[in-house]
């Protein structure tokens, strides 16, 4: 896995860091959702009757659910952390809107223990990139965000994952130049030459599209 490590200013990346307080939003929701689910349950408990009792373990469990998610899922993950044991990935602006731009990032997908790397284009929304210009093929180098939202681990695959620039844990031109030039001219290529299915990716739920092996720079490949 490639790392960066470089030392993150804290005020800034508070101020404009997106993910972390996408991370923060989820944990809001999910606590939210398991107080409304694990009152409903209660509340059909209460009305004692034999279908009552069948909704009220399915919202039990949502509740459960809900609850992990809020307080274990985001454990953990200050604005440091996240920089820390990020990888390293190329991402570059697809789109560029009034109210933001759209990236394009190259990211492995795969967990530690899957025997294989799974890279995938995945795309997401920014509102602000500073210290970049605002252009359509701009580099923006960033770390991979990975995150499971179920207590229960399936797959090889990461059920989520984000790209976080640089750009958005520190003010210094010199760094984030440095993150771009430790990526490989390859993978940024890669990139430049599929700016056209990001209009794509936005439109899917999953908004990432799995690689073929034979698609990637040689030393990506498994």
């Amino acid at each position: 896995m490639r790392r960066f490590e470089f030392v993150v200013d804290r005020g800034h990346a508070h101020a404009v860091n997106e993910v972390f307080a996408d991370l923060r939003r989820l944990r809001v929701m999910a606590i939210a959702a398991a107080i409304i689910a694990a009152t409903a349950t209660a509340y059909l408990i209460w009305l004692n009757h034999p279908w009552a009792y069948l909704l009220a373990v399915a919202f039990a469990l949502g509740a459960v659910t809900a609850l992990w998610v809020g307080l274990w899922a985001p454990r953990g993950s200050t604005i440091d952390k996240l920089y820390a044991d990020g990888e390293l990935v190329p991402a570059v602006i697809s789109e560029m809107h009034p109210s933001g731009a759209v990236l394009l990032a190259l990211v492995d997908v795969s967990k530690p223990e899957a025997t294989d790397p799974h890279y995938a284009l995945v795309i997401r929304k920014v509102r602000d990139l500073p210290g970049h210009e605002k252009r359509v093929g701009e580099r923006v180098p960033s770390v991979a965000v990975r995150t499971e939202r179920a207590p229960r681990q399936v797959g090889e695959r990461w059920q989520s994952v984000n790209a976080m620039p640089i750009a958005w844990g520190t003010r210094d031109d010199t760094i984030i130049e440095r993150a771009r030039a430790t990526i490989s001219e390859a993978e940024w290529r890669l990139l430049t030459d599929n700016l056209g299915l990001a209009d794509k990716l936005r439109r899917t739920s999953a908004k990432r599209l799995l690689l073929d092996p034979h698609q990637l720079p040689d030393d990506l490949g498994a």
